[in-house]
């Protein structure tokens, strides 16, 4: 483990928080309804790339960490 990285908490946190905001995305989602348009579909892909980015890294570190 790096000296200067994430501490296996600090992932842990990540790890549920993204999780979290994804799910609170998804319930959004499912509540507001899509609309299929380039606004909806903008805000789709930042918000899977960022969160679902951030869970994957975080799961990664804390698997490796094992």
């Amino acid at each position: 483990m790096s000296r200067h990285g994430p501490t296996r908490s600090e992932h842990r946190f990540r790890l549920l928080a993204s999780l979290a905001a994804l799910l609170l995305f998804g319930i959004a989602l499912w509540i507001k309804g899509v609309a299929i348009n380039i606004v909806t579909i903008e805000l789709a892909v930042i918000t899977l790339a960022f969160f679902g980015g951030s869970a994957a890294w975080s799961a990664w570190h804390l698997w490796k960490q094992q």
